[in-house]
């Protein structure tokens, strides 16, 4: 089989564990196919200002519909809230710490008025926006390294990282705060996998073996909440799904960009119900937008 993933660090590190979990199945080795993306090549502009609906997939999406790879993976919140038609997730593995983490030589508190803050996330800044931090906030993309030595350097005072993504390359040592869920609350899917292939594909079954129920449930939970509402990263939007006690819970939250809360909701449900509740909460945020 072949895979195709993004060249990051990140998405290879991704990647080879997914590969070394098929691997344990299938018996067979599986080759790695880097495709550059749109969003890999576009450095210098807010996420938010671009049309973003598949900016870091949609090359991807292309390999595997033309065959030249079996499958793809994806970091979950990258992905568009509607996927082509002939393109199916079979796979969700066990989803990894969906916090965010803050690295900094200061602590949360320490930092304020006048200190620099890189983001691209319009989320991030809403929340730095909702603590009345008034960070002078700067654009930064590239990866996670280049974000953390930017940081290391001066260049910038802090920055905000996927936990999950800190803790997948090693570099757990640089987090300075992990956020609890319901203070800084992450993006839909953040922390989590997509193995994405044909729907047609003679290896949908094999690769579904690596499917973790409850986080594919989580996260179609959360990505039902843009879905319903057709948006993607141009709304400050959180949201985080979990399972306690055999129910699960959908907490979101909806700002404003200068960090006002339109609305925060929590829908319960049985964790069959994740679609749906994703939609309802979807439904109420849509008189808010």
């Amino acid at each position: 089989m072949i895979v195709g993933t993004r060249g990051s660090q990140l998405a290879l590190v991704q990647t080879k564990q997914v590969c070394k979990d098929l691997e344990k199945i299938t018996k067979s080795k599986i080759k790695i196919q880097t495709i550059k993306t749109k969003g890999d090549k576009i450095t210098t502009s807010q996420l938010y200002n671009m049309d973003s609906k598949g900016l870091f997939t949609k090359e991807l999406d292309k390999a595997v519909l033309e065959e030249e790879v079996d499958f793809s993976v994806h970091s979950f919140k990258d992905l568009p809230s509607e996927l082509d038609e002939d393109l199916e997730i079979v796979a969700v593995p066990k989803r990894v710490a969906p916090n965010e983490a803050l690295i900094s030589n200061k602590t949360w508190e320490e930092l304020g008025e006048g200190h620099t803050l890189g983001t691209s996330s319009l989320r991030r800044e809403a929340f730095c926006n909702l603590y009345k931090k008034e960070f002078e906030l700067k654009p930064i993309r590239g990866n996670i390294e280049t974000r953390i030595n930017k940081v290391l350097n001066g260049d910038l005072d802090a920055t905000l990282i996927a936990q999950a993504g800190l803790i997948r390359l090693n570099l757990e040592k640089y987090i300075k705060t992990i956020f609890p869920l319901d203070y800084m609350t992450p993006a839909a899917g953040q922390g989590a996998l997509a193995v994405i292939t044909r729907k047609d594909s003679d290896k949908k079954e094999i690769i579904s073996k690596l499917n973790d129920y409850t986080s594919y449930q989580e996260v179609l939970a959360e990505k039902n909440v843009l879905k319903e509402l057709g948006v993607g990263c141009q709304w400050p939007i959180g949201s985080i799904a979990q399972l306690k006690e055999n129910k699960l819970e959908l907490y979101s939250i909806l700002l404003t960009q200068k960090g006002e809360i339109l609305k925060e909701t929590t829908v319960t449900g049985s964790i069959k119900e994740a679609e749906t509740m994703g939609q309802k909460v979807g439904k109420i945020f849509g008189d808010y937008i």
